[in-house]
C-alpha cells in the first residue's frame, strides 16, 4: 500500500487518532524505495536528487512554464510571477527572490516528513531539489550505498512488488512521459562504477496518481478503523 506506515504532511485528529498525509516525494522515496531496500539489505547512505514538476505549484505554475516557453520561442519577455526565474528550457536549483516558495524550504519539509514516515527504520537521505522544466511527473536520481555489496539483481528483487515496477533493458527507461497515468513507480537499477557497495536508481512517478492513490488508501484505512455499532 502507498499509505503503509505513517504518512505525513498535514495532521488531522479524528477521535484521538492522528493522521498525517504525505507528499508524493516522500511516498516514493521513503515508503516505496528506501524503507523497502533497507529491510532487505542494510543501507549505509542515500543521496537523492529530486526533479520537481511545475504541477506541484498547481495551475499557476503550469501556466507560467507554458507562457515562458511560448515567449522564449517568440523572443518576448518572460512572465516570472510564480518562480521569479526562467524555468522553461532550464534546470533551477533556486527560485528568484520574489518567489513566494523556495526550493530550500521544500527540501527541509521533505526531510522533516521523511523522518516522520520512517522513524529510525531507514537512513535519512541527503536531498537536493531541482525544478525541472516539465509539467507532470517526478524524477528521482538516488545513489544507495549498502553496508555490504548488493548486486543489481538483488536490489531489483528487493524493490519489485506492490506499486513498484522495475524496468530492465531493453525496455524503455523510466521517464515522466511513460510514468504518466501509471499507478506504479517506475525504477531502473544500475551499478555504481565507483563503488561496489552502491547502486544508482533512476525513478519516475506520476505525482498526481501517487497523491490520489495515497489519499484513497488513507481513507480506506480510516473507514476500516471507524468504530462500529451504536455510540454510547
Amino acid at each position: 500500500m502507498f499509505a503503509k506506515g505513517t504518512p505525513s504532511i498535514v495532521g488531522l485528529v479524528l477521535g484521538g487518532l492522528i493522521l498525517l498525509f504525505t507528499i508524493p516525494v516522500n511516498v516514493v522515496v521513503a515508503q516505496q524505495l528506501v524503507a523497502r531496500l533497507h529491510a532487505a539489505a542494510p543501507i549505509k547512505r542515500v543521496v537523492a536528487t529530486v526533479f520537481e514538476p511545475v504541477s506541484e505549484q498547481g495551475q499557476k505554475g503550469m501556466d507560467e512554464l507554458h507562457e515562458q516557453t511560448i515567449n522564449l520561442l517568440s523572443f518576448q519577455p518572460l512572465p516570472k510571477n510564480i518562480y521569479d526565474v526562467q524555468v522553461a528550457f532550464s534546470m533551477v536549483a533556486r527560485y528568484g527572490e520574489q518567489s513566494a516558495r523556495s526550493l530550500s524550504a521544500v527540501t527541509e519539509r521533505v526531510v522533516k516528513h521523511y523522518k516522520k514516515i520512517v522513524g529510525g527504520g531507514a537512513p535519512v537521505p541527503s536531498v537536493l531539489m531541482l525544478q525541472a522544466p516539465v509539467f507532470h511527473g517526478h524524477g528521482f536520481s538516488l545513489n544507495v550505498q549498502f553496508e555490504k555489496p548488493t548486486g543489481v539483481s538483488g536490489v531489483s528483487g528487493a524493490l519489485a512488488g506492490e506499486h513498484v515496477a522495475v524496468i530492465a533493458e531493453p525496455e524503455e527507461a523510466p521517464n515522466n512521459v511513460n510514468a504518466a497515468g501509471q499507478g506504479d513507480i517506475l525504477v531502473s537499477v544500475n551499478p555504481d562504477p565507483a563503488d561496489a557497495q552502491s547502486v544508482w536508481l533512476w525513478v519516475t512517478s506520476d505525482n498526481f496518481r501517487v497523491a490520489a492513490i495515497t489519499a484513497v488508501e488513507v481513507a480506506e484505512s480510516m473507514a476500516a478503523s471507524r468504530p462500529r455499532g451504536q455510540i454510547q
